[in-house]
């Protein structure tokens, strides 16, 4: 299992130096003055700014010194500071979010991370579970029922479900609001008296033992949990139900049988094991989708996470920003396949030895 581990490790930083490649390849396709305009903040756009820009950034050598430049940094000829580098920090700077990409990053994961949290233990447990049951009753009116649910699910898109949700439970019935706090609860946790630990807005109240603006704060998640469950479920319940009734009809759980094990053990020992690998698939690219922030489900609910925020970028325009949040989407996605893979040695001992 170690040596497992170790050569999905080592091809970590391969894949890492490509995807960034193919990023910054792509920055290419613009020439150095439409590039140096992403670095202007309030210099006016005269022609010696842009040109400074320019060589202050070195937005016309060569692709790779370029690219070089730009994961560790370079020397303003001029002034003698680093400038740049992704590998220190500096994405640059973010017209929609008026602050440096890593800050507006930095601010908006907490929330993003929160959603993930609440979202995963529902979309994962219940999604699979009903996969389990719906195959375990196959044709019966559980598997029925279920089948029908993951085909409306699956066939709902996003923005219908969430507009649909957001119509019902706030503009009817206003049980649940849009957004991360009410107003009065947003300026209570900025107070001296309130301490933000981990930026979760959930687990910090309980911390502070301010279980109004906990409930407060969960009232705001219902709604996006909601959404995102419902329509994850549907998926992982599909592949999950597909992948046990394929592991039910093998050989090894006739013979299992056959020897007069008990039908809890045998779902338990032999078909559950064997039958989560395609699983661990699905729900881990579910996992990474809520850690990268959900864009229309986060717009939708004016939820301020990672996804809001990307949406806005891409409707101003803000290539600096987009390119920031594509370089975390990519990290969060190797990392995650890394995981998933470790998963399937877990689950499927074959694999260690490929």
């Amino acid at each position: 299992m170690t040596a497992y581990i170790v050569r999905r490790l080592l091809i970590l930083p391969v894949i890492l130096i490509g995807v960034s490649l193919l990023l910054f390849a792509m920055l290419q396709v613009l020439g150095p003055v439409e590039r140096s305009a992403l670095y202007v903040r309030d210099i006016p756009h005269t022609e010696g700014a842009i040109q400074a820009i320019i060589r202050r950034y070195g937005l016309d050598e060569p692709f790779f010194v370029q690219y070089w430049h730009w994961m560790v940094g370079r020397e303003d000829p001029e002034t003698g500071e680093i400038v740049g580098g992704i590998l220190r920090g500096d994405l640059g700077f973010s017209r929609t979010g008026r602050e440096p990409v890593i800050d507006l990053l930095k601010r908006r994961l907490p929330p993003t991370l929160e959603l993930a949290l609440w979202s995963m233990i529902p979309i994962v447990g219940i999604g699979i579970w009903l996969g389990i049951q719906a195959a375990l009753n196959h044709n019966k009116p559980i598997d029925q029922a279920a089948r029908v649910f993951a085909i409306l699910g699956y066939s709902f898109p996003t923005f219908v479900f969430g507009l649909l949700v957001l119509l019902v439970f706030y503009a009817r019935l206003d049980w649940f609001q849009p957004g991360r706090l009410s107003t009065q609860f947003s300026q209570e946790i900025l107070k001296p008296g309130f301490t933000q630990y981990t930026k979760l807005v959930t687990i910090d109240a309980l911390l502070n033992l301010r279980f109004d603006i906990f409930l407060d704060a969960l009232r705001h998640l219902v709604l996006p949990v909601i959404t995102l469950s419902y329509l994850s479920w549907a998926l992982l319940l599909k592949v999950t139900r597909s992948s046990m009734l394929e592991a039910l009809r093998q050989d090894y759980v006739l013979t299992a049988r056959a020897k007069g094990l008990s039908e809890r053990v045998v779902i338990n020992r032999h078909v559950l094991k064997n039958a989560l690998i395609p699983v661990a698939t699905i729900a881990g690219s579910t996992v990474a989708s809520l850690l990268n922030g959900v864009v229309i489900t986060e717009t939708i609910f004016d939820y301020p996470g990672l996804g809001s925020a990307a949406a806005a970028a891409a409707l101003s325009l803000d290539v600096l920003t987009m390119l920031g949040y594509a370089l975390f989407t990519a990290v969060l996605f190797v990392v995650v396949n890394l995981i998933v893979d470790v998963m399937y040695a877990v689950l499927d001992p074959r694999v260690r030895l490929e």
